[in-house]
This record gives structure tokens, C-alpha cells and sequence, in this order.
């Protein structure tokens, strides 16, 4: 069977600026058949659209204002791992044979369904994310020691990298002192470990080998693959200090590109909060158990960016929709050498971490160029 490269992607900046989600997608759609050469409407054989604002016809409506009549188009909803849930349904598609050439497209809007779970009503004050990280972040803390200081590193850090993304939400630096004295929302989640909801949109051209050269000569391929659903309630998860889905959908994507953790040059993690980033490094294998907050220290005291070197959720901004399809637009522009001042030298091998509500489900890609 073929294989499923990235030929072309398209953003907008993150904001907070009240445009509608169709036009946030159709400025996304818009650089992708400026810039791509060869490619027209025709050429779209599939739709896709990631967003929790799943009450329109979206992927058809979109499709409508870009002038493209597709065989497949529908939206995907898996809350802030929608992106990356996208990205797989249409790799299926073009692995399958039933489409040649898929448009991703994802966005959302500051008031999105998708970032407080009013379907659970037994978990109480629970339902905000905030309380599940802080409960994480205190099971870590127990455990191996990990600091409030530990976790502002992680801030830190992504809000130093963010200012060299033109499309992040942030466009200024927070010091650590600034970052450990931000508002405090829990005992232990401050408002600066967190990330911001914000306006923002997303896309990428996904094709088969067969056709992606004409459209570009630098193809970057998507190798690896891994999900897992575990559960709806985080309170399923045995162990707080870890995310099981997380661990599962790394080694599945590890296998099946036949790479290792040591063979990431540049990786793209959820860090919807700041000790989601240490836990993630552990997780999927880039440090031991126990070893991720210093690790955070040691690529913020080197100015290392291989992890988020976009600014991750935290400096970037989390549209929920946008934000896995961002994640995979940051590794493509790496792989290919185009990632400005942001590029990391030599990067052939990158990984994508996105997941929904604790880790309840992940998805982990494996990119190469």
C-alpha cells in the first residue's frame, strides 16, 4: 500500500478575536492553494474537520466556501485530541485507497463546548480540567519529589519559545519569578502553568505517495501511529504520576515506525498544563520515571528546543480543534527545514503528542522526512 505524506499546511494566528470558526477555517485552507503548486479543488478527494463546535455541517459548509466538492467530507470530535484523530481518519482513508488527497482542517473559538465536561456530572467541581491536573501534579509531587519550581520551568520555557512563533497567542516572555507568582487556581495549578483557550485554526494537505510529488518534492511522511481510548473519567487511572494511554499509543507508534525515543530529533507534547510536560517525558520514553523535571531545567538552561519548540499549548495558545494538527505543522516544518528561527539543525525524525481530558486518550504520530 502507499504512503500517507504531508505535502502542504495552513494556520492562523491564535487570537482572541471574534471571527466565526468557518472563517477561521477558511483562512487555514487559504495559504494551502496559494502556495502549493499544481494543486486545485478538484485534486481534494476528502474533507476532514476537527472541532468540538460539532453542531454544524461543518466539513461540508467549509468545502462549500473553498470550492471543493469532495467524496468524503465529515467532522471528527475527540476534544482536544480531535486534531490528531483527524489526521489518523484521513491517513486511513488514503491507506485504504478510498481517497487520494485529504484536507484537515481544525478550529475552534474561545467558548468551546469542549473545555469544561458538562456530561459528567458526578465529578462535581471536577469537571474543569484545572482539578485533574492539580491531582496529578500532587500524586507527582508525593511521589518523586517534583516542585512548584519545577513546574514553572515548563512555563517558562514554552513562553520563551512561543516568541519566535509569529502564530502563537502569546507575544511576550514570563520570568520565573512572574510564573510562581501568578494567580493561584488550586493549591498547586497556577494560571500561568496552564494553557489559554483562544481563536485559532489549523490544516494540512495529507496525499499517497503516488500523488503527493505533485504537489511538493519534500514530502514528510507519517510512519507511526498509536491510540488509545481508555476511559471517559480520568478517575479511572490507576496511577496519577502517569498517563496510561499516553505509554500505550507511544509504544504502538514506536513499533510500527520501527524508531526508538532515541531517535527523536524534535518532539510536539500536550501540555494543556505544566506538569503534563514532565509527566509526558516520562511517559514516552525520553527520560526515566522521576527524571522529567529536570530534564525541563536542563533544556531551559541550554535553550534547547527540542521539545515544543513551537512555545507547546502553554505559549502557543489550545484551540482544542487546531491545536494536534498545529502540533503536526510544527514537525513538518522542522522535518523539512523551514521552521525559522525556531529550526532545530538535522531533525529526520519527529513525534506528535496530543490527548484528550487527562490522558483519558492520546494519540502519538512518528513523522519522517
Amino acid at each position: 500500500m502507499n504512503k500517507v505524506g504531508i505535502a502542504a499546511t495552513g494556520l492562523t494566528k491564535f487570537t482572541k478575536d471574534d471571527t466565526s470558526i468557518e472563517s477561521l477555517m477558511g483562512l487555514a485552507v487559504k495559504p494551502i492553494f496559494e502556495k502549493t503548486n499544481n494543486l486545485e479543488q478538484k485534486d481534494v478527494e476528502a474533507v476532514l474537520t476537527s472541532t468540538n463546535a460539532n453542531d454544524k455541517y461543518l466539513a461540508n459548509i467549509v468545502s462549500e466556501l473553498c470550492g471543493i466538492s469532495p467524496k468524503i467530507a465529515h467532522s471528527v470530535e475527540s476534544l482536544c485530541n480531535s486534531g490528531t484523530n483527524c489526521i489518523v481518519s484521513a491517513y486511513a482513508y488514503i491507506k485504504s485507497g478510498l481517497a487520494k488527497t485529504a484536507l484537515v482542517i481544525g478550529a475552534e473559538k474561545t467558548d468551546s463546548p469542549g473545555l469544561i465536561l458538562e456530561w459528567d456530572k458526578s465529578r462535581g467541581q471536577y469537571k474543569h480540567p484545572i482539578y485533574w491536573s492539580s491531582l496529578f501534579t500532587s500524586a507527582h509531587m508525593r511521589k518523586y519529589g517534583t516542585t512548584l519550581e519545577d513546574l514553572a520551568y515548563v512555563s517558562a520555557k514554552n513562553h520563551r519559545n512561543a516568541l519566535d512563533n509569529p502564530y502563537a497567542y502569546f507575544e511576550r516572555n514570563f520570568s520565573l519569578d512572574e510564573i510562581m507568582e501568578s494567580k493561584n487556581l488550586t493549591e498547586n495549578v497556577r494560571l500561568l502553568d496552564c494553557s489559554m483557550p483562544c481563536n485559532g485554526a489549523s490544516a494540512i494537505l495529507l496525499a499517497s505517495e503516488d500523488v503527493i510529488t505533485k504537489f511538493t518534492d519534500t514530502p514528510i511522511w507519517i510512519t507511526g501511529i498509536g491510540q488509545k481510548a481508555l476511559s471517559a473519567g480520568f478517575t479511572k487511572n490507576d496511577d496519577l504520576t502517569s498517563m496510561a494511554s499516553s505509554v500505550y499509543s507511544a509504544s504502538n507508534a514506536y513499533k510500527m515506525s520501527d524508531r526508538r525515543p532515541t531517535d527523536v530529533d524534535v518532539a510536539e507534547l500536550h501540555d494543556a498544563f505544566s506538569i503534563c510536560e514532565i509527566i509526558e517525558l516520562e511517559d514516552l520514553g525520553f527520560v526515566k520515571k522521576g527524571e522529567g523535571a529536570d530534564y525541563v531545567k536542563q533544556l531551559f538552561d541550554m535553550h534547547d528546543r527540542k521539545i515544543n519548540p513551537r512555545g507547546g499549548l502553554i505559549g502557543t495558545g489550545h484551540p482544542l480543534g487546531a491545536t494536534g494538527i498545529a502540533q503536526t505543522i510544527e514537525i513538518f516544518q522542522q522535518l523539512q527545514g523551514t521552521a525559522g528561527k525556531r529550526q532545530i539543525n538535522n531533525s529526520k525524525v519527529g513525534l506528535v503528542h496530543n490527548m484528550s481530558a487527562a490522558s483519558t486518550s492520546s494519540t502519538v504520530l512518528i513523522l519522517e522526512s
